[in-house]
């Protein structure tokens, strides 16, 4: 499928402000729940155009700050901006410009595919004479024109998935908020919507994308990991993993359990992240890897193999986290 493709090009006019604003900003924004920080200060500018991921793991505060900035829920203090309208002030207005995608969409299993995009249609007020024109285009560019009477309740959760998404583009919104929008779909339905996406950005939406899949993190323009409510570091993937800043080795081993509690009392080591049979381990120093390799062996674990290679984002978040 292809953007370029005007049988399933979708009928997008973003309007390019000519301020230039960003499409979502935030300052100091945070809320709270009693003594619990949910969102702690946050303050970030999501540009135009953009795909950014909000990656952490549950409990982080990424469903929170979707709410915030759909005007869903009100900040505890400061301030953001979402298509150049404040949520402090404009939050209907704010509506109208947006999709939002929740992790429970409210698909009703009862309709059709073609009713519950319809039934969305009339909650968000399409002119009835350009409803045929979106919904066959939204139908084609989801892969749902096979399926459109089919009932929702009948649907993979790759396609109610799909379907959720073009419920939430059938107003043509500039911005478009998916919270966790594959958890719990498998790989392949995962692939095919995030093509979706792609296609997209291409047609000039932005998005704001929350995952705890950190894989998924890396299909991001920039992206932003979040822990306990505060943004840890913010920048395109490359460079979030560059940011680490320090050597890291992976070491295979038939104990990898016993061998990364044995590593993590050793000095001169960061973090130390296990994968299965294999561990992540940074390094203050590169010149330490020979003396962890035989601090190993000398406590009895057997050492299949190991490398110098390059973080990965998990192995920065936990070492921030860490840290």
């Amino acid at each position: 499928m292809s953007a370029s493709n005007t049988a399933t090009r979708l009928p997008w006019s973003i309007k390019v402000d000519e301020m230039n604003i960003p499409a979502i900003k935030t300052l100091n924004l945070t809320k709270s729940f009693g003594a619990t920080i949910a969102v702690d200060k946050l303050t970030i500018e999501i540009n135009k155009g953009e795909l950014f991921g909000l990656v952490g793991p549950d409990g982080a505060g990424k469903t929170t700050t979707m709410r915030l900035l759909t005007a869903i829920m009100d900040p505890t203090s400061g301030e953001a901006w979402v298509a150049g309208r404040s949520i402090l002030t404009e939050g209907e207005r704010i509506k109208e410009k947006i999709g939002y995608m929740s992790q429970r969409f409210g698909l009703y299993e009862d309709l059709t595919v073609m009713e519950n995009i319809l039934f969305y249609a009339d909650l968000y007020e399409v002119p009835k004479k350009e409803r045929p024109q979106r919904t066959e285009r939204l139908l084609g560019f989801s892969n749902l024109t096979p399926f459109k009477d089919r009932l929702a309740g009948k649907l993979s959760g790759g396609m109610k998935q799909k379907l959720g998404l073009a419920c939430s583009l059938i107003h043509t919104p500039e911005v478009l908020f998916l919270d966790e929008p594959t958890n719990g779909v498998d790989p392949v339905s995962r692939r095919d919507f995030w093509k979706i996406l792609y296609d997209l950005l291409k047609e000039g939406v932005t998005i704001l994308v929350s995952t705890a899949y950190l894989d998924e993190a890396e299909r991001c323009t920039r992206i932003g990991l979040m822990h306990k409510g505060k943004i840890l570091s913010e920048d395109e993937p490359k460079n979030v993993r560059s940011s680490l800043g320090l050597p890291m080795i992976e070491v295979w081993s038939v104990s990898a359990r016993s061998a990364a509690e044995r590593v993590r009392k050793v000095s001169g080591v960061r973090s130390v992240s296990l994968y299965g049979d294999r561990l992540h381990i940074a390094l203050e120093k590169k010149e330490r890897t020979a003396e962890i390799i035989a601090e190993l062996q000398q406590s009895g674990i057997a050492i299949k193999d190991f490398r110098e290679i390059l973080p990965s984002l998990e192995d920065v978040f936990i070492a921030m986290v860490e840290k």
